[in-house]
C-alpha cells in the first residue's frame, strides 16, 4: 500500500487535491449547453466509484506497507464502515446542491461561497477531531478566508444580472451546500487510524478502503437525491431517466472524467491526512475555492462585464484566500 511518509509530500498531495477539487466542475461547464447538471451528475458519481475501486486494487493493495484492500475490508469494524458510508451520503447531498449552484450562478460564485464555508467549518470540526497544527496560525488563516467569502458574495450580488431574489436563492443554496460539505470528512476520518496507516489498529480502515465505502454511499444515495432533483428541479423542467440514456457517449465520458478528477483529489487528501492532520489536509484541499474562482473569472469570463468596483472585490477575495491558505500551511509546519 502506498503511504505518504513526510509532511512536505503531504502538502504536495494537498495541493493536488486543491487542483482536482477546484477543476472538476470545468467538465460540467463543457457540456452545460446540451446536458443538464442532473444528467451530468449520474456519470460524475459513477466516475468517483470507478476510480476509487481502481485505486483500492492497485495503490491500496500492492507494496510492503499496510493491509491490502480486501484484507482491510474484511477486518473493518461495522461501525467504521457505516461511518464512511454516511459520509458519502452527506457529501452527495452537499455536492448535488453545489453542482446546481455552479450550473446557475457560475464557478466564481458557487465555489467561493459553498466550499469556502465548508473550508471554515470543516477546519474547525477536523481540528477538534485531531488537533495537529498551530491553532493561532490555523484560525487566523481561516479568518482571512471568511472575509474572502464575504467579498465574493458582495461581488456576485453587485454583478448579477438577475433579480435580487434569484441572486439570493443561489447564494442561500451555496451556503447550505457549504454547511453540509463541512460535515462529511470527519465521518471518513473517524473510521481510519490516522496515526498509523502502515499498521492500522484492528477494525480501523486504510484510506483506500474508506474511500471505496464512502463512494458506495455516494452512488446509493444518488438514486434518491438525484431522482428527486430530476422530478422537482431547482430550475428548469422535470427530467426522466430516458433523457439520460439519450445522451451521446461524449457527454457521458465527460461526466465520468469529472468524477475521476474529484476522486483523485479525495484519495490524495485522505492519504495526506496521516502526516498533515485532517484539519490542515482538509483545509488546504478546500483551497479548491481559489482554483475554481480563477477558472470562473479567467477562463469562463463569469465577471466579464462587471464594474471596476466588483473586480476590486474579486481581487481582494483572491488575495485573502492566498494569505489564508499560506497561514494554514505554516500552521502545520510550526
Amino acid at each position: 500500500m502506498f503511504i505518504v511518509e513526510s509532511y512536505t509530500l503531504a502538502i504536495v498531495f494537498c495541493f493536488i487535491t486543491m487542483l482536482c477539487w477546484g477543476s472538476w466542475a470545468n467538465t460540467q461547464k463543457l457540456v452545460q449547453g446540451e446536458w443538464r447538471f442532473e444528467l451530468f451528475y449520474w456519470d460524475y458519481v459513477l466516475g468517483i466509484l470507478l476510480f476509487s475501486l481502481i485505486a483500492a486494487f492497485t495503490l491500496g493493495s500492492y507494496g510492503e506497507n499496510g493491509r491490502s484492500f480486501l484484507t482491510d475490508l474484511a477486518q473493518a469494524d461495522a461501525g467504521n464502515l457505516r461511518s464512511a458510508f454516511i459520509g458519502g451520503i452527506i457529501f452527495n447531498l452537499a455536492n448535488i446542491l453545489l453542482t446546481a449552484s455552479i450550473a446557475s450562478a457560475g464557478m466564481a460564485v458557487a465555489f467561493p461561497i459553498g466550499i469556502g464555508i465548508a473550508l471554515v467549518l470543516g477546519v474547525v470540526i477536523n481540528y477538534i477531531l485531531v488537533d495537529k497544527g498551530d491553532p493561532a496560525l490555523l484560525f487566523i488563516g481561516v479568518a482571512f478566508i471568511v472575509i474572502a467569502i464575504v467579498l465574493n458574495a458582495l461581488a456576485y450580488s453587485k454583478a448579477s444580472q438577475t433579480t435580487s431574489r434569484a441572486s439570493l436563492k443561489w447564494i442561500v443554496i451555496s451556503i447550505i451546500a457549504g454547511v453540509l460539505m463541512s460535515l462529511f470528512y470527519p465521518f471518513i476520518a473517524v473510521g481510519m487510524d490516522l496515526d498509523n496507516f502502515a499498521a492500522p489498529a484492528p477494525g480501523k480502515m486504510t484510506p483506500y478502503t474508506a474511500v471505496v465505502i464512502f463512494s458506495v454511499g455516494i452512488v446509493i444515495s444518488n438514486l434518491l437525491f438525484n431522482t428527486i432533483m430530476m422530478k422537482k428541479p431547482l430550475e428548469g423542467t422535470p427530467l426522466t431517466y430516458a433523457d439520460y440514456f439519450r445522451g451521446r457517449p461524449g457527454v457521458h465520458l465527460v461526466g465520468l472524467l469529472g468524477g475521476t478528477i474529484w476522486a483523485l483529489g479525495n484519495l490524495f487528501n485522505l492519504i495526506a491526512a496521516g502526516k498533515a492532520g485532517p484539519a490542515i489536509s482538509y483545509g488546504l484541499g478546500q483551497g479548491a475555492t481559489l482554483v475554481a474562482a480563477l477558472w470562473g473569472v479567467v477562463v469562463w469570463k463569469e465577471f466579464a462585464h462587471a464594474s471596476h468596483r466588483v473586480m476590486w472585490l474579486i481581487t481582494g477575495m483572491f488575495i485573502l484566500f492566498v494569505l489564508g491558505l499560506g497561514l494554514i500551511i505554516f500552521s502545520g509546519a510550526s
